[in-house]
């Protein structure tokens, strides 16, 4: 029998190689792909889904090669840049007209409901729930010491992109930090 790896989408590593070239900083990119055994990946990013162990090496690799501060500012910059690249080529045009048209609360349980049925393609072999109030990742592969950085910032960007009214995501409980589920509590901004 054959045991197929869990795939992430490969934006999590094409965009994280885009921050660091708006940055304008490709000798760390170089050196943190190069530290996480995916250095080709930067030169010729992935067309596919990915191995999810890729994709968790990476971004462990972020998390212990940089700063803090440094770590989180590229992981949420990479977490945008692959909200925006979805919205530009994944989520057709009418449902990002009407969404922010509709009342945020119907909007969000879309746009929750959107998320949940593709969670695949950023959970990997997560077990992804999603509630009006909550958004969780059991067992997440991806997170890191740093807590689930890049999903809060895909949310948040997400959010905040196709509803009316601005919702925060705040990381309560994660997988990184030795917890069994990443918990990202969703509160609407009044």
């Amino acid at each position: 029998m054959t045991v197929v790896a869990a795939r992430i989408g490969p934006n999590a590593i094409i965009q994280l190689g885009e921050t660091f070239a708006a940055r304008q900083n490709m000798d760390e990119a170089k050196a943190i792909y190069a530290a996480a055994g995916c250095l080709p990946l930067l030169a010729c990013p992935p067309e596919k889904m990915v191995d999810e162990a890729i994709v968790a090496r990476l971004f462990t690799t972020v998390a212990s090669e940089l700063t803090e501060d440094e770590a989180r500012n590229c992981l949420i910059e990479a977490g945008a840049r692959t909200v925006d690249y979805i919205l530009a080529y994944r989520i057709p045009a009418f449902a990002q007209r009407i969404l922010p048209l509709l009342p945020s609360r119907i909007a969000m349980k879309i746009l929750l409901k959107a998320i949940q049925k593709h969670s695949w393609t950023f959970a990997g072999s997560g077990t992804f729930q999603v509630t009006s109030d909550y958004v969780a990742i059991e067992n997440n592969k991806i997170a890191t010491k740093l807590g689930c950085v890049w999903h809060e910032a895909v949310f948040t960007r997400m959010f905040f992109r196709l509803l009316r009214s601005p919702v925060a995501v705040k990381e309560t409980t994660c997988c990184g930090r030795g917890d069994h589920t990443c918990r990202f509590a969703l509160r609407f901004k009044d």
